[in-house]
Formats: C-alpha cells, sequence, structure tokens
C-alpha cells in the first residue's frame, strides 16, 4: 500500500506539503483543483502545475478526490451528456499526465452530513459528529447554517457556500430521483466513461454515501455489500471501482467491514481508514484512529485489505482537532499524522507477521 494524505492545494489547506513530507511513510499525496465546479473542465495545464507543485516537494499525487459529478449527471437531465463529455475530457488530461486514480461520489445534495463539526470529547479534543434526532429537527435548507459557524474559516468540500444557496433548488432537481433512477444514472454514466478509463488505466472508486442511509429522504445507494456488489457487476470492469471507507461504511454498524472489504477483492483501488465512536446506532461521533478510541477494530479491517493483496493509496480519513490547532475540521495535521503512523504499525506487524509465519 502507498501511505497518502489529502491535500487541498497551497490556496486552501494549512498544512503544507513540507509538512506532509516529514510524516514517517507517506510518499503521496490525495489532491484536487480545488476552485472547480461540476462540470468544469480540468485543463492539462492546470493538472500539469499542481503535479510540479507536489513533485517539487518530494511527494507524489497518487490521486484525485474528486473530479466532482454534476448534479446534471446525477439526475439524468438534459445537461447529461454535455456534462460527460467534459468529464471525459478531464479525465483524459488527468491520464496524460500520470495520475491514475480518481476517487468520486454519487451523493444528491450533500456530499456528506455531520450535524456537529466540533463536538468536545472527553480529552479535550473535537470531532466531527452526527445525530438522527438533530437532523429529523432541522430544516433542510438550514443545514449549512447550522455548522457554517465551526468550519474555521475554511471552505468544506461538499458544503461550498454558493451551492448551499441553492440547496432549495437542488432539492427540487432531485424530487423524482429515487435509489432505483439514481443507480440507472450512475451505471449509465460508467459505462459513458469506461473506455478513457481503459485507455488511460484510470481507476475510477466510488466513495460511500455518509452517512449510509437516506437524509431528508434523498436517495442514497453506496450503503452496504449488496449494492456496491451489484454496481460492480453493473459495470464489470476493472476500473469500475471502489473507495473503502471504513468511517463511512461503518456508519451503519450492520455492515460487517472486514467481509466487505473481503468481497471486493481485486476492486478497491482506495482506501479511507478511520475510526468511529456510537452512543447508539444513529448517534456517533470520529474518533482517533486507535482501535481503543472507537468502536472499530482497526487491526481487522488493516488486516483484510492485506489479506486481499490491496496495493492501493492508503489515507487516514478525518483527525480530531488536538493541541490547539485551527484547521479546516477534521483535516488538521497533527491527528491525521498520529493515524497515518498508526496505520502503518498495524501495516508492518500484519505483514512480518503473515511472512514469518507468526
Amino acid at each position: 500500500m502507498k501511505m497518502t494524505l489529502r491535500w487541498y492545494g497551497s490556496k486552501h489547506d494549512t498544512v503544507t506539503l513540507e509538512q506532509i513530507r516529514q510524516i514517517p511513510g507517506v510518499t503521496g499525496v490525495i489532491t484536487m483543483l480545488y476552485d472547480k465546479q461540476p462540470g468544469d473542465l480540468w485543463t492539462r495545464e492546470e493538472i500539469h502545475a499542481l503535479k510540479e507543485e507536489v513533485e517539487a516537494s518530494g511527494l507524489k499525487i497518487e490521486g484525485i478526490e474528486s473530479v466532482n459529478v454534476s448534479d446534471a449527471i446525477k439526475t439524468g437531465s438534459k445537461d447529461r451528456d454535455k456534462d460527460i463529455a467534459t468529464y471525459i475530457e478531464c479525465l483524459r488530461n488527468l491520464g496524460e499526465e500520470g495520475i491514475r486514480l480518481v476517487c468520486y461520489n454519487f451523493m444528491p445534495v450533500f456530499d456528506w452530513t455531520r450535524t456537529e463539526l466540533a463536538r468536545k470529547r472527553a480529552d479535550g479534543s473535537t470531532v466531527l459528529a452526527y445525530t438522527q434526532e438533530a437532523v429529523d429537527a432541522l430544516d433542510p435548507e438550514k443545514m449549512f447554517d447550522s455548522i457554517a459557524g465551526d468550519m474555521n474559516g475554511t471552505v468544506m468540500p461538499g458544503w461550498e457556500p454558493e451551492r448551499m444557496a441553492k440547496v432549495k433548488e437542488l432539492f427540487e432537481l432531485y424530487k423524482d430521483i429515487d435509489n432505483e433512477k439514481l443507480f440507472e444514472n450512475l451505471v449509465y454514466f460508467l459505462k459513458a466513461i469506461m473506455p478513457v478509463c481503459n485507455e488511460y488505466d484510470i481507476k475510477m472508486a466510488i466513495h460511500p454515501d455518509d452517512p449510509a442511509w437516506s437524509v431528508f429522504g434523498l436517495p442514497r445507494i453506496i450503503i452496504n455489500k449488496e449494492n456496491i456488489l451489484r454496481l460492480m457487476n453493473a459495470v464489470d470492469d476493472v476500473h469500475n471501482g471502489v473507495t473503502f471507507c471504513s468511517g463511512s461504511y461503518g456508519t451503519n454498524l450492520n455492515n460487517d467491514l472486514p467481509d466487505m472489504i473481503r468481497s471486493l477483492k481485486g476492486r478497491i483501488h482506495f482506501a479511507h481508514v478511520r475510526n468511529l465512536y456510537f452512543h447508539s446506532p444513529t448517534n456517533f461521533e470520529e474518533a482517533a484512529h486507535l482501535s481503543s478510541d472507537g468502536t472499530f477494530d482497526m487491526y481487522e479491517i488493516v488486516k483484510a485489505l492485506y489479506e486481499i493483496g490491496f496495493d492501493g493509496p492508503i489515507r487516514p480519513d478525518h483527525g480530531r482537532m488536538i493541541w490547539g490547532e485551527v484547521a479546516m475540521p477534521g483535516y488538521g495535521l497533527y491527528d491525521r499524522a498520529l493515524g497515518a503512523a498508526y496505520i502503518n504499525g498495524l501495516w508492518e506487524a500484519i505483514e512480518k507477521s503473515q511472512t514469518r509465519g507468526l
């Protein structure tokens, strides 16, 4: 596996490439052109400039997260084919620059949902958290307002103010889209882009919905083993694959994470490894990566990835805000660096125990 950190670019991220380079075992970043909107073209010149900046620091771009999918594609509206053509051109430009992985999602309206961005834990750290009761009490048009004050002056992916200003219009766009229609639109999109993915060996890695159930009545489809295997079979191409995010699939406690990993051998192209702590099945907060700090057995998750021969990029996912750091919630330096070190330690221990027959 290749240990990475997500990096939003020098104009947007409080964490620098120089700092990332000093985390033991981290050799690359997962990045993006953060100013681009869904449907925008990523030019080869822009991609090349980003690649040069990363490589000048001694790191490598191991993947893109995300080339965002437009609402026209998700809803199958009249502009769908135009936006798919632009998406294909983005992929072609990435391929020309030697970038072979794209993480993306197919979630309507909200890319992810949390009701708190700075829940204080007993150790004094703050974390992202979700409570279903809080969602049920909210007008979806006020969702952004309820968390905007905790963003520490940053713009969080999927919650851009310009997009959130159009929430009412977005809900209208999806009013006739159910789970089955959304799935059909996803398959249409993937079949359209597979030729360019095959040409440039670009692996598309779909990120699960977060949380793994309907929020505000919106459809959610990438939520469990049954649904993700259905997608893999519907577009049976190795370039149609998965970002296995333990924290997103893990929001549903019915999901057996190690079993899901083993069922997806050969189709997991990227992994997000993080832990959650549950107060109830619908009230959870994000935790340190350490198994004992949360609900998941992180050893078994990493062991399953090792046993299926996973050799793609992996990254510690959302971290706690610790030691007084002020940054994009979940994306500070310190706790993610601890997470990377912990995952590397698990991987080394598993690898040595396997190769030595212990």
